[in-house]
């Protein structure tokens, strides 16, 4: 079988060095951008669905939005209801970013998928949504503390 785990990877990695490094005029490093993407897009997640949005454990997001929040990027909003509750909402100044971010990463997807015709692309995304809930599974036991069995 292929290595396609190791494919996805170096992709990943590759498209994340280049927006940390295209983003440290803005002074958005080690993957923040993906969290204040995540939270133009969805002004008034919580913490805990953002970090399962990004797939990374709470400590790791805490860390990232505590910075994006002390760099004036997002705010937290009590909930009306439940005042334990913090809603993440972009500020100006991240709003004034995201259109920046979005560029980026539609022209890294565009640079991806040159020479696949649409239905080659539609595919692929299709594929890969299937490997990313295969995974899922996975990863939502691991991070209730479980081992996997291999």
């Amino acid at each position: 079988m292929k290595e396609i785990l190791r494919e996805i990877g170096m992709i990943a990695r590759a498209l994340d060095s280049i927006s940390n490094i295209e983003f440290k005029e803005f002074d958005l490093t080690k993957g923040q951008y993906l969290y204040l993407v995540r939270i133009c897009e969805n002004p008034g997640v919580i913490q805990e669905k953002l970090a399962e949005m990004i797939k990374v454990d709470r400590t790791t997001a805490a860390r990232a939005i505590q910075k994006l929040e002390t760099q004036g990027f997002i705010e937290k909003k009590d909930d009306l209801e439940n005042k334990k509750i913090k809603k993440l909402y972009p500020t100006n100044k991240g709003l004034e970013v995201y259109p920046f971010l979005k560029r980026e990463g539609d022209y890294s997807n565009k640079v991806a998928l040159t020479g696949f015709t649409h239905e080659e692309a539609e595919t692929i995304y299709n594929l890969l949504h299937r490997v990313r809930k295969n995974v899922e599974v996975d990863w939502e036991f691991v991070k209730k503390g479980n081992r996997r069995e291999y």
